[in-house]
């Protein structure tokens, strides 16, 4: 385990890289950044983009998504992959939003994860983009970053790695420093062949020149 200097130290240092990071999807209203996350799982955020400026014009309201008919939100967001599912999670979504919750997206892990579609993940993305609460959202970039920088060890369970990170990463901090796991895994620690020689953290990774 990561001594708490040297915590401190990585997240600093991605500080600097990243100041700007923040979520990569394109949204309006929770709601929209909700539908947007659904959309994204097994999906690039490039992909998602083009598609929701077309779902939310032609349904421009929670309202109007919640009386969509499934086969036409099919279509629309048929190039994320999955579409039959994530088009039925949508608009089943959107109707409990009205119904259950006065059409307000839910502030708390307990009430996001009763929603249509709605996991750990992107119950803590909202948590931490819309409602600024501590989270850490743990998508492929943080198993894969959390793993290589040691702050976790040879975990693959998303679960149990949210729980160690809320544990190491100050609250504070922790929304940001998963948004900048996912530059930082875009830009520089790919899956594959990361490019150790350019990446600021290379002093503290112990698999630095060795990850693949």
């Amino acid at each position: 385990m990561r001594s708490e200097i040297e915590i401190n130290e990585i997240i600093r240092l991605l500080e600097l890289d990243y100041p700007d990071a923040g979520c990569s999807l394109d949204s309006k209203e929770p709601y929209e950044l909700l539908f947007s996350v659904r959309l994204a799982a097994q999906c690039t955020d490039e992909r998602v983009n083009q598609i929701t400026p077309i779902l939310f014009s032609k349904y421009p309201s929670l309202a109007a998504i919640a009386a969509a008919d499934i086969g036409d939100v099919e279509e629309i967001v048929r190039p994320c992959g999955y579409y039959r599912a994530k088009a039925r999670d949508i608009v089943l979504c959107a109707q409990m939003l009205l119904e259950q919750y006065d059409g307000e997206v839910p502030d708390s892990m307990e009430e996001l994860l009763k929603l249509p579609g709605v996991g750990r993940k992107t119950a803590n993305l909202i948590l931490g983009d819309v409602f600024g609460q501590p989270a850490i959202v743990v998508d492929t970039h943080c198993i894969r970053l959390s793993n290589r920088l040691g702050l976790v060890e040879n975990l693959k369970d998303p679960t149990k790695i949210e729980n160690i990170l809320r544990e190491i990463i100050p609250g504070d901090k922790s929304n940001d420093f998963c948004h900048r796991l996912v530059f930082h895994g875009r830009a520089v620690c790919m899956a594959r062949k990361p490019n150790c020689m350019d990446c600021s953290l290379i002093h503290l990774c112990p698999n630095a020149l060795t990850a693949d």
